[in-house]
């Protein structure tokens, strides 16, 4: 039984964190779709919670010493990341309200001009969720509305760009006369592409009123990574225009 039990105890959270790595990977290379890539996750998953409670029982039982303790302890561990990694996107999901076109202006969002050439209308499209996703917004993201910088617009403008030079996100246009930017994100672990625009209007006594929108390309709930962008920006902003 020992024979048996110990390479499953040794490899499960091994194998468990590779798939879930892996499947980044394949992803990106087109062999599956987001679906497919979903299922290898919850494989994943529970491949690593079942193995780091089966390693935990392991030790208990037989008591490995040495350099066995240490690679079955560290196969529980990463047993455990693959497990909490894909859980904690779910609760995240979960908690959320389930939409993925997020704007500092819920009544006059920034519009896409150069980007929508690129995106899928009909998988997503470029208009504006609506007001039932504004609703939604402003209940889970109150914080994230227009912001007036106490800079004119061709410094903010400036500021701007150098700030998604520091993010390294994609810029597809920068239109100082027309006062919009628009660039694009790509996620690290799916290279999942949500894309932003920003308006700058000036406003009274040489200020400047700046809005920001971020959407995804596919999906329905973006488990707050549009509002995790602006929030983002804005910080970077803030940092370059100090």
């Amino acid at each position: 039984m020992q024979k048996i039990a110990q390479p499953i105890v040794t490899l499960a959270g091994f194998a468990a964190i590779l798939l879930l790595l892996a499947t980044g990977i394949i992803y990106q290379k087109g062999a599956i779709d987001l679906t497919q890539a979903f299922g290898l996750l919850r494989i994943g998953a529970l491949l690593g919670i079942a193995g780091a409670a089966f390693t935990i029982f392991f030790i208990l039982w037989q008591r490995p010493q040495g350099v066995n303790l240490a690679v079955i302890a560290a196969s529980a561990m990463l047993g455990i990341v693959a497990f909490y990694m894909p859980y904690r996107q779910m609760l995240l999901v979960q908690s959320l309200p389930p939409i993925h076109d997020i704007t500092t202006d819920v009544d006059d969002p920034p519009a896409f001009v150069t980007i929508a050439r690129v995106r899928d209308v009909a998988q997503s499209p470029v208009t504006y969720d609506g007001p039932q996703a504004a609703m939604m917004q402003r209940r889970a993201y109150p914080d994230i509305r227009t912001v007036v910088l106490e800079h004119s617009a061709p410094d903010v403008f400036a500021a701007a760009l150098r700030a998604l030079d520091e993010l390294g996100w994609r810029v597809a246009e920068a239109s100082s006369e027309q006062g919009r930017i628009e660039a694009t994100v790509s996620s690290r672990w799916f290279a999942l592409k949500d894309d932003v625009v920003m308006r700058l209007r000036p406003a009274a006594g040489g200020m400047t009123e700046f809005d920001m929108r971020s959407k995804s390309r596919i999906g329905i709930s973006d488990a707050g990574a549009n509002a995790h962008h602006i929030r983002r920006f804005m910080a970077e902003l803030n940092d370059e225009l100090d």
